[in-house]
């Protein structure tokens, strides 16, 4: 069946393939599994979502007060440093869907002088935001940008679900790598406790996400161009879980989402939460044993 006019139709995002098999149906969203690898992706994808237009024009919608002040906070990407932190000592970085900088903010506050960092995204607002924080950035399509160096770390932080073609954007990076230089990937788990249990009720199968990566799918879609050093799972939520269930497959809105995450960043800042913080710590790691935690995290280095 072809494709309505505004959305556009693709091939499996790792392997290539064309054969596919119809996997879900959520509202709009159709996701398909690939015969021939089983990566999980919608098609057919709209085309704003496609050339990341979407983004440029819902930029606005990241710097609502709840959301800046989460991703600013000092608590919001420890994970993520602390794995950066343990591949890579300094150098320079390149964060590709900076969104408002908030990472490399609190990578220059931690560790100031380690690092020379640079941020880009398509979205302008979110990026005025990261500039008039301090972090320096360029704006545009990534696949069309040019820079004037290699860099020694790149980071994808929550971005390669939402792209219409991943592996260019891989094959981007490993070009402005410098040898031996480090890749960080981190993706939904699609293989998680929380789709396990909600299945299509889980808010993060939804339009945004184009593509929905397992531990396999992440390996062999980052093996075609990186080394992969580690592959593990991180970040857990509860709270997201019960609503879930609760909610059925509503879409949650954006501005709901944030609230949720002014709440968790205050609750891991709450020094009386300490018992609970600890049982939700042993949770975790349990779950990131597995590999079912929320989120999947992959460092793979430069061939």
């Amino acid at each position: 069946m072809d494709a309505p006019p505004e959305s556009l139709r693709r091939n499996c995002p790792v392997c290539g393939q064309g054969e596919a098999r119809p996997f879900l149906t959520k509202n709009a969203l159709q996701l398909a599994r690939c015969a021939s690898c089983s990566m999980i992706y919608a098609n057919p994808v709209p085309r704003a979502m496609a050339s990341g237009a979407f983004y440029d024009e819902s930029g606005a919608e990241y710097l609502a007060a709840d959301k800046l002040q989460s991703d600013y906070a000092d608590v919001r990407f420890q994970r993520e440093l602390k794995l950066f932190r343990r591949h890579c000592r300094g150098g320079s970085v390149l964060d590709v869907g900076c969104s408002s900088g908030g990472f490399l903010f609190q990578l220059n506050q931690r560790f100031p002088g380690d690092y020379k960092i640079l941020g880009t995204d398509v979205s302008q607002e979110p990026l005025a935001h990261a500039a008039k924080m301090g972090v320096p950035v360029v704006s545009g399509n990534f696949l069309e940008q040019r820079f004037e160096e290699q860099f020694d770390a790149m980071t994808f932080w929550a971005v390669m679900e939402h792209l219409f073609e991943p592996g260019e954007f891989l094959k981007k990076a490993a070009t402005i790598l410098k040898p031996g230089g480090l890749c960080f990937i981190l993706v939904p788990n699609m293989d998680s406790l929380a789709v396990r249990l909600l299945g299509p009720k889980y808010r993060y199968i939804f339009p945004e996400h184009l593509n929905y990566f397992s531990p396999r799918t992440l390996r062999q879609f980052a093996g075609r161009e990186l080394q992969v050093l580690q592959l593990t799972a991180t970040h857990f939520n509860p709270v997201v879980i019960w609503n879930d269930l609760r909610r059925g497959a509503r879409e949650v809105p954006r501005a709901e989402r944030a609230e949720l995450l002014k709440r968790t960043t205050a609750w891991k800042r709450s020094p009386w939460l300490w018992p609970a913080k600890l049982a939700y710590a042993g949770a975790e790691k349990v779950l990131a044993g597995g590999l079912l935690a929320d989120n999947l995290v992959l460092v793979g280095r430069k061939r």
